[in-house]
């Protein structure tokens, strides 16, 4: 950058850098009731998955107790969080979502 004369002083324009946005991981949680084809539904619904890739993750959170389903600014996993959850209840299944910085 080139300075400008200003007063008999120089002035510079400073270089300013922005973080990116921390990102967060939207996790499933798994329980002993709600069923599996209905978790695949959820991950192709609220996370745009294919129904092989919503199988995979749903297996995951069957086998391993967890599962990630995709990771987003905190806005964007907060609202998908909270939609999996009103999804969950709206059909009276106690599946759980969480999210947590990555």
């Amino acid at each position: 950058m080139t300075g400008r004369e200003h007063n008999g002083g120089i002035l510079e324009a400073e270089k300013v850098r922005t973080k990116p946005p921390p990102l967060f991981k939207v996790l499933l949680l798994n329980d002993d009731y709600t069923p599996m084809d209905f978790v695949v539904v959820v991950l192709q619904t609220v996370f745009a998955m294919t129904r092989e890739r919503a199988t995979q993750v749903m297996l995951q959170v069957h086998r391993e107790g967890m599962g990630v389903c995709g990771v987003y600014t905190r806005e964007v996993a907060s609202a998908k969080r909270d939609q999996v959850i009103g999804i969950a209840r709206e059909h009276q299944h106690p599946l759980q979502c969480t999210m947590e910085e990555t």
